[in-house]
């Protein structure tokens, strides 16, 4: 994958540093305050860019930046006004009862837009290709960044998190590896299917859609919020996913080319329960002072969702508008 052009200064010194080993910039541009950090460009593709070092890395960037102390450094102060926002906008109060139940009105009391519905039964074959081209961030790398939490954990937590992620990647069938399934949908819809292809062309909330988990996985003090997170995805996802494949099939995608959505279908049926009470339940009993911090993380893919869904769904239902057009 080729660095993405910058989009601001931020970025900018940062390619710069990554490609040039520019020492003469010093530790790197100030960040300052961002009003919404989750639509800025520069900020967001800053971030992304930093967290990938800790995946795959970039063409023609050496591996050990990855813990350059400059770029380290730099990280840190990018995600100050990040976490800020999350904290502010996303924090909810604990209470008694049973994490599962306390994950499930988090869930109900979510005021998303109606996106799934729309791509069942309004979306034009770009729109949905436009929808499949931004869930490629993240989906190209799916479970990636909720497997750093594997080595944190112990005992029938540690068990869960496992079981998710082996159905995740496939149950060792490099076939059913749920990123291979989404190639096939991306395929059927004449995109091009490498890895990170269209990170240069997403807006910022695409990539604040997928920061968020990096943020939380490589971060030991995020472990709860990662489970969190994880929860809230699994839960939200079986019947939106089988509104998805109804409009993939509606526009013409054959049973292979709508799999991915299917087998969300029946995977994260199972996969609720065990996200729910098996993985955050158990954690919690474990570690009842991180109860606040995994109903934040559930509460933080919710708000973003929403964020992703509502700047696609403005961009297709105003009037007028004329879908982008992507490479």
């Amino acid at each position: 994958m080729q660095l993405p052009p910058p989009r601001g200064p931020l970025t900018a010194w940062l390619n710069d540093r990554l490609t040039h080993g520019d020492t003469a910039s010093g530790g790197g541009p100030e960040v300052g305050v961002r009003d919404l950090p989750y639509a800025d460009d520069d900020l967001q593709l800053a971030l992304w860019v930093s967290y990938e070092l800790q995946y795959r890395g970039f063409d023609g960037v050496d591996p050990e930046l990855q813990w350059d102390p400059a770029i380290v450094a730099f990280r840190s102060r990018a995600e100050r006004p990040w976490i800020g926002w999350l904290q502010a906008t996303c924090r909810v109060a604990a209470d008694e009862r049973p994490v599962a139940e306390q994950l499930r009105g988090l869930i109900t009391e979510a005021d998303g837009p109606r996106f799934a519905p729309y791509l069942r039964r309004h979306a034009t074959r770009e729109q949905f290709r436009e929808f499949v081209l931004n869930r490629s961030v993240y989906q190209l790398k799916e479970a990636d960044p909720h497997s750093f939490g594997i080595a944190r954990l112990d005992g029938p937590a540690k068990a869960a998190l496992v079981e998710i992620e082996a159905d995740e990647y496939g149950g060792g069938r490099a076939e059913r590896m749920h990123s291979e399934l989404f190639r096939t949908t991306m395929r059927w819809l004449d995109l091009d299917d490498t890895y990170g292809r269209y990170v240069p062309d997403v807006p910022a909330v695409t990539l604040a859609l997928s920061n968020v988990m990096s943020l939380f996985a490589i971060h030991c003090r995020w472990t709860a919020a990662l489970l969190g997170h994880l929860a809230a995805l699994e839960m939200t996802s079986t019947l939106p996913n089988r509104q998805y494949a109804t409009g993939a099939i509606r526009l013409g995608a054959s049973e292979e080319a709508a799999r991915y959505f299917t087998e969300h279908v029946e995977a994260d049926a199972v996969h609720e329960q065990i996200a729910a009470h098996d993985l955050c339940g158990s954690y919690v009993r474990q570690h009842p002072e991180a109860l606040p911090d995994v109903l934040f993380g559930a509460r933080c893919a919710l708000t973003l969702d929403d964020l992703f869904a509502d700047n696609l769904l403005t961009r297709w239902t105003t009037p007028n508008h004329t879908t982008a057009r992507y490479g």
